[in-house]
């Protein structure tokens, strides 16, 4: 009798932490796995820029109009953006 509480606790923290968790880490994965050349993208620092070089574990992207390019792991990016054309939508 004293186990099936434990149970249902070790139940409800799957459920409610470690499951929502892994499917996060699976999303960004795939986002990270289907960037290309050309894909606006944001860092965890807060950077802004387009993808101008893809290699196996980094990214070079372009930050501004003066093409200043900086060279990132693939794991320092947060997202991609939307493209201007549907952002304005």
């Amino acid at each position: 009798m004293t186990v099936l509480p434990f149970v249902l606790l070790i139940a409800v923290f799957y459920f409610m932490m470690i499951r929502p968790e892994n499917k996060r880490k699976k999303a960004e994965e795939k986002m990270r796995s289907e960037l290309a050349v050309g894909d606006e993208i944001t860092t965890i620092g807060g950077l802004v820029g387009t993808i101008c070089t893809l290699k196996e574990d980094t990214v070079v992207i372009e930050t501004s109009a003066d093409r200043v390019r900086v060279e990132f792991t693939k794991t320092a990016i947060a997202g991609k953006r939307a493209p201007a054309s549907e952002e304005k939508k």
